[in-house]
């Protein structure tokens, strides 16, 4: 379904451009997802959790995490409840099509199996109604999915943030292939916060330099090891730079300039955008803009955010920038 939302919130930067390609009026559409930014509307989460889809072993296990073996309703796209995964795998017929991909492999030089399944996961942030989360997927797969790609999913509301995993047959009933590109997800985000809109749930789906976040995102296998105690990669992440901190210095990571400059120019978009809603006589929405853009926290490389973490846990104020410690 086309709308106004399916879009990302607009092409921010071409407000910041110099010259012919600098766009000078926003669209009524842009206006409404103008509104929703600055008044830091919540923010959807859709995400796709690439690993263990290639194969029916990993699938049943998902199927039954999700499930929590037996303990969480698994819903279908045909509205009933199912219990256990191997009535999933036998009706959607995921041995054969794993069949095929094995046969498929065999005459081609490709290395990594394709998907039986796409995992996707719907989060809101905590406060919000799990019901109108749940309702607010149902109707997103089936306007979606419907008649294409068999699906089932299941609410999990054991973390403070209410969530849905969505597990879709990756071959549709015709045959075709579904294939998600970043933007599908950015078209899935937006229709995914119509769609609680729609059920009375505040909800926006920006991108994340366009609402000034710069704060390092970890793979999902990383985030929840980290969770658990577990990450590796966190932990020697940290113990490096509090090393540097015991030094007294903390070395400047590459991509910080890039940040710096990209930092800048959402800065300049937004204000040329203030500039045009005035202008047009919007001038309390303009305020609000210039407001946000001037309340945007510093970009931070993630070392600098873990800098912030680790003077925070030893009790240190903080600056509006990384700290200035010494020692720990």
């Amino acid at each position: 379904m086309a709308n106004a939302y399916n879009e990302p919130l607009f092409d921010l930067l071409s407000y910041a451009r110099r010259g012919l390609g600098r766009r000078d009026r926003v669209t009524s559409a842009d206006i409404a997802h103008i509104a929703l930014t600055v008044k830091r509307t919540p923010e959807v989460m859709v995400k796709v959790l690439s690993r263990s889809a290639s194969d029916l072993r990993s699938v049943r296990k998902h199927l039954e995490y999700i499930g929590r073996k037996g303990e969480v309703d698994l819903e279908t796209d045909g509205g009933d409840k199912v219990q256990r995964a191997t009535e999933l795998l036998d009706d959607w017929d995921l041995k054969l099509d794993e069949y095929r991909v094995g046969s498929n492999l065999s005459a081609t030089d490709r290395k990594t199996p394709p998907r039986l399944v796409h995992k996707v996961l719907f989060s809101m942030p905590a406060g919000t109604p799990p019901v109108k989360v749940l309702t607010a997927v149902q109707n997103f797969c089936r306007e979606e999915f419907a008649l294409k790609h068999r699906y089932v999913m299941a609410l999990h509301t054991d973390e403070p943030h209410p969530h849905v995993h969505v597990v879709i047959k990756a071959i549709s009933e015709r045959g075709e292939r579904l294939n998600i590109r970043k933007a599908t997800l950015r078209r899935w985000r937006a229709d995914f916060a119509r769609h609680l809109r729609a059920l009375g749930v505040p909800a926006n789906a920006t991108q994340r330099y366009v609402r000034g976040e710069s704060r390092p995102r970890k793979s999902d296998a990383i985030y929840r090891a980290s969770i658990r105690g577990e990450s590796t990669h966190l932990r020697e992440r940290v113990e490096a730079v509090a090393r540097e901190l015991s030094a007294g210095h903390l070395r400047t990571e590459s991509g910080k300039a890039k940040l710096i400059e990209s930092r800048a120019q959402v800065r300049r978009a937004w204000a040329v955008i203030g500039s045009i809603l005035e202008q047009d006589g919007q001038r309390d929405l303009a305020a609000q803009t210039r407001k946000f853009a001037n309340g945007m926290p510093p970009p931070l490389t993630e070392r600098e955010w873990i800098t912030r973490e680790l003077a925070t846990r030893a009790g240190r104020p903080r600056g509006p920038d990384v700290p200035r410690t010494r020692s720990l």
